[in-house]
Parts: structure tokens; sequence; C-alpha cells
């Protein structure tokens, strides 16, 4: 008798085994196509914006909706970006106040970041906490006393007002470095300085480069915000020539009627620079999103 239980008890724990396997590929295959079906409808507006720069204006409000263009109008994109208005010169000046704007954003917050992480100073908490208090004050707030601040500088219409606020910190990307420079070991800080290094050379030559995730974050996020500010270029920005993609895009809607399909034309091309940066840099910008919560 217990020699057959014996026998049977392989055959079982076969069983239990093949049953597990199978509803745990059952598991993985309905999370697969509810991922699918979930991309799909998030891509949806993608498509409906693709399929409706390739037509015509008369086609645009047809019911039930039109997804394949008949006759495709290619012609569409010529029409936006060079008969209408030079949406090269755009791209062009949306690029220069992005690159800046990245430059003075990851190096003053870095800057700010180690100063909070890595040195010992009176008040550091304290200090640290007035400033992430500053992110509870809507941007909104100090719109006004900025404009009347650099119109005295006599900056309205240049791009001074988009590029040196970059320069000078800000609360929520400091907090996301302070966050990543902890988890680095305050041990290798201590080492460099029994090797004779500064401040300055160790958040240059150690902080800087075990960072790579954070400051590409930071990078990401910046150029995302900047190439698609509106409200910021629309206050400063008064020439034709200087204008950005974002203030480009709202010239195609007019008062009484919208050119929807020159408009969906012009945002397809807008958005390209934004999925690229994201699309290449991915796995810095979730290894940065990731590692900026381990230590507190």
């Amino acid at each position: 008798m217990d020699a057959t239980r014996t026998q049977r008890q392989p055959a079982g724990l076969t069983a239990l085994a093949s049953s597990v396997k199978f509803w745990r590929a059952v598991g993985h295959t309905t999370a697969h196509v509810a991922l699918i079906v979930g991309g799909f409808v998030t891509l949806i507006p993608l498509f409906w914006m693709i399929s409706t720069s390739l037509k015509t204006p008369a086609s645009v409000f047809n019911f039930p909706p039109q997804w394949i263009p008949e006759p495709v109008m290619w012609d569409n994109y010529h029409t936006a970006l060079v008969k209408i208005m030079p949406f090269g010169l755009y791209y062009i000046n949306t690029t220069i106040i992005t690159a800046a704007s990245i430059v003075g954003k990851v190096l003053s917050r870095a800057v700010v970041a180690f100063a909070f992480a890595r040195l010992r100073w009176w008040g550091r908490d304290v200090v640290f906490i007035l400033m992430l208090s500053t992110m509870m004050l809507p941007p909104q707030v100090t719109l006004i006393p900025q404009f009347i601040i650099f119109r005295s500088f006599g900056w309205i219409d240049t791009f001074w007002p988009l590029i040196v606020p970059a320069f000078f910190g800000g609360a929520f990307y400091t907090f996301l470095l302070r966050q990543f420079f902890l988890t680095i070991p305050l041990e290798m800080d201590d080492a460099a300085r029994i090797d004779g290094a500064s401040n300055l050379q160790i958040f240059a030559r150690i902080i800087l480069p075990l960072s790579k995730p954070a400051l590409a974050a930071v990078a990401i996020f910046t150029f995302t915000a900047t190439w698609n500010e509106f409200l910021t270029p629309l206050i400063y920005l008064h020439s034709k020539q200087k204008l950005t993609v974002a203030l480009a895009l709202s010239a195609f809607r007019g008062e009484y009627s919208t050119s929807w399909h020159l408009l969906m034309a012009a945002s397809l091309v807008a958005m390209l620079p934004p999925l690229l940066v994201f699309f290449f840099a991915q796995k810095y910008f979730i290894q940065g999103v990731v590692f900026t919560g381990v230590k507190s």
C-alpha cells in the first residue's frame, strides 16, 4: 500500500506543476493581450492625427469618420510648414531656447542639490524645507512681477526671459537630484578629501559621473516642458520671427474657423523631437525616476 502511494505521488506532483504552468501561461497571455489592447487604444489619437493631416478640408468632418484619406493630401505638410509660415525658423528658435534651458537647469539644480545632499552646513535642512515650500506657489502668481522685472531690463521680445531663469535653480529638479545624490556613499567624498580633492572636484569628478541617470531624467523633463511651453513665450515674444513651435501651432486656429488638416500636419512634425528624445533616452529616464526615491 505504501509502495502504491509512493508511485502515485510523483504523478500528482507532475499534474500540479503542469496546472501551475498552464495558469501562469494564461495569466501572462492575458496580461500581454490587455497591454496590447491598451496600447492600441492609447495610440488612437495619434492615428487620427496622421489621418487628419492627410485629408482635404471637406473630408475632415465626414461622418462616419474616414480613417484612410481619399485622396491623400501630402501637400498639407508643405503648405503648413513652408507656405503659411516659416516653420523651420520656429524650430531653430525653440531649439535654442530648449538647449539653453537644459544646460541651465541641469547645472544649477545639480549644484544646489550637491550642497543639500553632500555638504554639512548650519541650517541646511531648514533651507531645504523652505525651498520645497516654493513648490506650493503657482507659477502664475509670479508672472506679473517677473514681467515687470524683465521689462525694466529691456528683455521683452527677446529669448532672455525664457533662458535666464533656468540658471537660477528650482525646487522640483533640485529635490529629484538631491534624492539621487544621497544614494551615493559619503565614504567616497571622504576618500577624495583625504587625497586632497576640493568640493568642486568631488562634484565634477565623482558625483556628476555617477549621476548620469538622474541628470538624463532632468534633461528629458526639461526638454519636454520647454519644447511644449506656450504661456511664457506668449507673454514675452511678440515678433513673428521669434515665435516658438507652440506659438506657431496656435496660428492655425482662427476666430471663426480652424484649419484642422494643417494644424494636425504641423502638430505631428512638432511632436517628433520629444518622441525621438524619449525613445532614445528612455533607459536613463526610467533609471533616474526609479533611483531618486531609494534614500531620503
